[in-house]
């Protein structure tokens, strides 16, 4: 009788003392996620593409501008979205915590910052600031170099340009994605021509170009050049219908040398996001467990053994 009591009081302690793991419903099993087409996204997606399909999920990314993208969170058609980055979306995430469209589920990443930029020659020959820009118009063709229509950034520049600040006001954005600015910075450098463009860390952008960021931006993209936070947001109800796979993301912070690192895989060496995380996965396995943690497959089971097996680790 008392071995059957201490049994059973050691089955009570063991209840007690193990993390109670849950699976989610077989209806979470697919994740819509959005992409603007950022390769900061495109890499971080690409490690969550990797774990979620270890563990039994099925990522479905759809490549969305900014904006539409946060309007299917509204309408319910995607799940979550890995590059909340702030201030500089503090317009959206207004409009989407009005219509309490969306859930913050962790800030993914600090020490990234986001602003003009200029090559190293432009900066050496006297333009540090924005007030140095006008000075030197017909060098730069009074054009600022952005990224993808609708982006937020680009409207930053477009007010500023609006409200004549910094004598831009007969400057002009030239919207175009991620990597036909990169192209048209590329071919400036070879010529030691002039522009300014949007610059932002984390990005092999930084290694790949001589650059210098620019001062005097604070009111368009706040200080500390620009200096931002990257947070993960699903849309409301998302993480309470899904909970296993809302630990995940709520477990995936990420630092700026690792996605600078992603990153140069996806745009110097040409791997697809992926392969490109599943690389970096194999050669760092020692962020695979504090990811994985309260984590199990779709079925529940322990998700940390399942995702390195998956990765032959």
């Amino acid at each position: 009788m008392k071995r059957t009591c201490l049994t059973f009081a050691l089955a009570i302690a063991a209840v007690y003392s193990t993390p109670v793991l849950a699976a989610d419903d077989a209806s979470c099993e697919t994740i819509l996620m959005s992409d603007p087409g950022w390769t900061d996204i495109n890499a971080t997606n690409g490690v969550a593409t990797v774990l979620l399909e270890a563990l039994g999920y099925e990522p479905d990314i759809k490549t969305l501008s900014v904006p539409i993208g946060y309007q299917s969170m509204k309408n319910g058609d995607i799940d979550v979205f890995l590059g909340n980055w702030m201030p500089a979306q503090q317009k959206f995430m207004d409009d989407l915590n009005e219509a309490k469209a969306v859930d913050v589920l962790a800030k993914n990443l600090t020490g990234a910052k986001f602003t003009l930029a200029v090559p190293s020659y432009v900066a050496e020959a006297g333009v540090k600031d924005f007030k140095d820009l006008n000075a030197n118009a017909d060098k730069f063709g009074r054009e600022i170099y952005g990224i993808e229509p609708g982006a937020p950034a680009n409207s930053n520049i477009q007010k500023m340009i609006d409200a004549n600040d910094f004598d831009l006001g007969d400057w002009s954005v030239v919207e175009s994605g991620e990597q036909a600015m990169l192209a048209q910075v590329a071919r400036n450098q070879d010529d030691e021509k002039w522009i300014v463009f949007l610059a932002w860390a984390p990005h092999p952008m930084n290694s790949r170009f001589d650059i210098e960021y620019l001062s005097g931006g604070d009111d368009y993209f706040g200080p500390n050049y620009g200096g931002a936070e990257v947070y993960t947001l699903a849309r409301t109800g998302w993480a309470e219908k899904c909970p296993n796979a809302a630990q995940l993301f709520r477990n995936l912070q990420f630092e700026v040398s690792m996605e600078n690192e992603l990153m140069g895989k996806i745009l110097d060496d040409g791997q697809e996001p992926d392969a490109a995380a599943r690389d970096w996965l194999k050669a760092h396995p020692q962020v695979i467990e504090p990811w994985l943690e309260n984590v199990t497959t779709l079925d529940g089971q322990p998700g940390l053994p399942a995702v390195k097996d998956a990765l032959g680790l």
